[in-house]
């Protein structure tokens, strides 16, 4: 079940908006943050078959960290970068968990009750 973490965050992230009221910003962050790592994992897979210079690791897992791992975990399944190397995966499943700890831990903080 690959896309669970997905369906998981769009739950998380549907109850935290009407417990804490977030601002549309919050989804309008993270779905650039999500486009931007998917591009950079599809520059990522190109240059990697054409033997060329390749995005560093540590770039996508910052990405990931930053919002960015929804299109980070589509552009693994869909484009099939990044999913075989196990300590790829399990650094990236590190750094899911951490933003959604984060995204949990700021939206209590910073979010308002709903009027």
């Amino acid at each position: 079940m690959p896309y669970l973490p997905l369906i998981l965050f769009a739950g998380l992230y549907l109850f935290a908006t009407a417990a804490w009221a977030l601002p549309p910003l919050v989804g309008a962050a993270y779905l650039v943050t999500s486009l931007t790592c998917f591009v950079a994992y599809a520059l990522d897979k190109s240059a990697a078959r054409a033997k060329a210079w390749r995005t560093p690791e540590f770039t996508l897992l910052a990405l990931g960290l930053a919002g960015g791992w929804p299109g980070g975990l589509l552009a693994q399944q869909w484009l099939r970068h990044k999913t075989a190397k196990a300590s790829f995966q399990w650094k990236f499943q590190l750094t899911v968990a951490l933003n959604l700890a984060l995204f949990v831990w700021l939206s209590r903080q910073f979010g308002s009750s709903p009027v």
